[in-house]
């Protein structure tokens, strides 16, 4: 892709160091351990793996809540890792977030008119006729009424909450949303209202969106490019439509063999994991996910796959050429 990207991570990392009493040495937990991409303008890219595999860990670095241990992190241009306070306070309108619960992350003690007006009253220097106009035009857009900037959350159902948070996470214009499970708490009829509208107003805005599931299923329907995660590393990454068609990486394979498939043509046959994702404290030698994994050799406990591009993807995995 010729296109510049709006926003360039290379072996992001970060890193925690946690106390296991008072009388050890504190661990070091690997939440994330050497993430690279690229976002571009109109495109999603999708972070998917199970609980535990670096996802939120990933969202913080994206939204500035927290910096990276080690790695580059470029946003419209700047270097995050490096920048000073004040240029991170003004690239952080930039990056927006809508998080998993349409409950708990609005204000229910505040209407809806105040909710979104308030990034503008900390960012802006807009009146308040000017914030209210900014809202009511963006309240339309997410496809609710003016009329509904004067009643509080609690007023709204799950879907309706999810295109207020949406209309909030907008009101700067930004040029990237991180929308962390944005519909994992919604009913399935109204989860695919909620992504058209994250489309439709993606093709309007020209927004990159950050997409971080573990539901692949939706993934499918709304990703451009997949990154694959497993404690802490991208195991797999690349076009989606690729991933999907041929999976090379048994961690992958599993979780698209365990998603349901009403039409039983597509159904994949069936891939069983034995036991549990490993602890982030304690991680397995080798590939990490060797203790797993139906195709481990010796190699894999002792070795460390790399990512590397099999197929026009990459792919860590010794064994990826014979599978898929």
């Amino acid at each position: 892709m010729s296109e510049i990207p709006i926003l360039t991570a290379r072996d992001l990392t970060r890193y925690y160091s946690v106390r296991q009493g008072a009388w050890r040495k504190p661990a070091t937990v690997k939440a994330l351990d050497g993430a690279s991409f690229d976002l571009h303008r109109g495109k999603t890219l999708a972070v998917v793996g199970e609980s535990g595999c670096g996802k939120s860990t990933l969202a913080r670095l994206i939204t500035m809540i927290e910096r990276p241990t080690a790695g580059s992190l470029i946003v419209e241009g700047k270097d995050v890792s490096a920048a000073p306070k004040a240029e991170i306070a003004s690239l952080r309108n930039q990056v927006q977030i809508v998080f998993q619960d349409p409950y708990g992350s609005l204000n229910p003690r505040r209407k809806v008119g105040s909710i979104l007006a308030e990034p503008l009253i900390i960012n802006t220097k807009l009146n308040a006729e000017e914030r209210r106009a900014a809202a009511a035009d963006m309240i339309q857009k997410v496809g609710l009424r003016v009329e509904h900037l004067d009643r509080f959350p609690h007023m709204f159902s799950g879907g309706q909450r999810q295109r207020i948070a949406v209309a909030r996470a907008l009101m700067l214009n930004p040029s990237i949303v991180v929308a962390d499970e944005p519909v994992s708490a919604l009913d399935i009829s109204v989860q695919a209202q909620v992504l058209n509208l994250l489309s439709d107003l993606q093709d309007e805005f020209k927004l990159a969106y950050l997409f971080i599931s573990h539901d692949l299923s939706v993934v499918r329907h709304i990703a451009d490019e997949v990154m694959v995660m497993y404690l802490g590393r991208p195991v797999e990454q690349g076009a989606a439509a690729t991933i999907f068609d041929m999976a090379r990486h048994p961690y992958t394979r599993a979780l698209l063999a365990a998603t349901p498939r009403v039409n039983p043509d597509e159904r994949r046959e069936r891939v069983v994991l034995t036991g549990e994702l490993p602890s982030p404290l304690n991680p397995p030698s080798g590939c990490a996910f060797h203790v797993r994994c139906p195709h481990a050799t010796d190699l894999c406990r002792q070795e460390r796959p790399e990512l590397r591009e099999i197929d026009g993807r990459e792919v860590s995995c010794h064994h990826a050429e014979t599978l898929g």
